[in-house]
C-alpha cells in the first residue's frame, strides 16, 4: 500500500540514493504539474518528499510546496533551516560543524575507505548520518574485508560516544539495533516517484535510467506491472533475511540480477557485514548498562550471503 510520494522538482534534483544524476541542464517541473502532483498526494493520503535542485526555486513553487505537509531533501549548496535532510556528494564538508538535521553522504567505496576518520569525527557533531555507497555493486573480496574492518572500528568509536553521553545515529551501523522488521526503501510498494515530466516511476533511479520506464502519469493514474514483485513477501531471499537495515534497492536488483525482487551477492554481503557490526556494537554498549531493553539480541550467523544459508532455502 502506497504511503509516500517522492517529487523530483527538476531534472537536476539531487540524488539521495545509489543512482547518479547526469543531467546538467535545468528543467523545472511545470507549476501546474507540481500542483496536480500535490493534489494527487492529498487525495491518496500520501506523505510528500520533495527533492530539490541546487538553485533557489521561484516563489510560486515555494508557495505551492507549503500548501502540503512535506519533507525537504536538499543539496548542501542550498540547504538552510527548511531542509529536513541535507545531501552531500563526497566529503566537501567540515566534519566539526554541528548538523542538527540528518546528513546524507553519497560516496564511492574507495572514497569512503579514505575518509573513514572524517566520518567518525562528523558523527560526534551530527544527529544522524546516512551513508550511501554509490558503487556497492562493484565490491570485491578485498573491499568486503576493508568494509568489515572499518565498521568494526566505527563500532568501537560509537560505543565510546554512547559512554560519553552522545547518541549518534549512523544508518550502516546503528539502524539494525533499533529494528524489529525490514526497513527497506519500499520503491514500487510503499513509495512512488513523480518526475518533472508528470509521469510516475518506481523510484528516481528508474527515471534517470530510462524515461520510458514509466508506471503511469497524473492523468491516467498508476499502472505498475507485476506490482507484487516489489513487495517483500514476493522476494524469496529477502523475506527470510534479518539484515533489516538493508535498503533492498530494487533498482540495483534489476541492474545486477535482472530481477527486481532478487538482490546481488554484493548487496547482500555488504548488508550482512553491517548487520554483524551492529551486533557487535549492541553487545558492547550493553556491557555498560541497560540499553534498548525493548529490542532483543542480534543472533550470530555463519554466513554473509543468504544464498549460502541452506535454512533460508529450506523455508522457501
Amino acid at each position: 500500500m502506497l504511503q509516500y510520494i517522492v517529487i523530483l522538482l527538476d531534472d537536476t534534483s539531487t540524488s539521495f540514493c545509489h543512482y547518479s544524476v547526469d543531467k546538467t541542464g535545468q528543467k523545472l517541473m511545470p507549476i501546474e504539474t507540481l500542483r496536480k502532483g500535490i493534489l494527487f498526494a492529498m487525495k491518496e493520503n500520501l506523505s510528500v518528499q520533495f527533492v530539490y535542485p541546487s538553485y533557489k526555486l521561484p516563489e510560486e513553487y515555494l508557495g505551492a510546496i507549503d500548501e502540503v505537509d512535506h519533507f525537504n531533501i536538499m543539496p548542501a549548496s542550498i540547504a538552510k533551516n527548511d531542509a529536513d535532510a541535507i545531501v552531500v556528494d563526497g566529503w566537501e564538508f567540515n566534519e566539526k560543524v554541528t548538523f542538527h538535521i540528518p546528513l546524507i553522504i553519497r560516496t564511492g567505496k574507495v572514497s569512503l575507505f579514505q575518509h573513514a576518520d572524517k566520518l567518525k569525527e562528523a558523527l560526534k557533531h551530527s544527529m544522524r548520518i546516512d551513508v550511501v555507497i554509490t558503487d556497492v555493486d562493484t565490491f570485491k573480496e578485498e573491499d568486503f574485508k576493508r568494509y568489515e574492518s572499518i565498521l568494526n572500528d566505527f563500532a568501537d568509536a560509537v560505543e565510546q560516544m554512547y559512554v560519553e553521553g552522545l547518541s549518534p545515529q549512523l544508518n550502516i551501523l546503528t539502524d539494525r539495533m533499533m529494528l524489529r522488521k525490514m526497513n527497506n526503501c519500499g520503491a514500487g510498494d510503499t513509495t512512488i516517484t513523480l518526475a518533472p515530466n508528470g509521469k510516475f516511476y518506481i523510484c528516481p533511479a528508474f527515471y534517470y535510467e530510462d524515461k520510458e520506464d514509466k508506471v503511469g502519469d497524473l492523468i491516467e493514474g498508476l499502472d505498475i506491472k507485476n506490482k507484487q514483485l516489489y513487495k517483500l513477501e514476493y522476494a524469496p531471499i529477502c523475506r527470510h533475511c534479518d539484515a533489516w537495515q538493508c535498503k533492498r534497492c530494487v533498482w540495483l536488483n534489476r541492474k545486477t540480477t535482472l530481477e527486481v525482487n532478487t538482490p546481488s551477492h554484493e548487496q547482500c554481503v555488504v548488508a550482512h557485514i553491517e548487520r554483524n557490526a551492529s551486533r557487535k556494537l549492541l553487545s558492547s554498549i550493553r556491557q555498560h548498562g541497560t540499553f534498548l531493553p525493548e529490542f532483543g539480541e542480534i543472533c550470530e550467523i555463519d554466513y554473509l550471503d543468504p544464498f549460502d544459508n541452506k535454512r533460508n532455502w529450506q523455508n522457501n
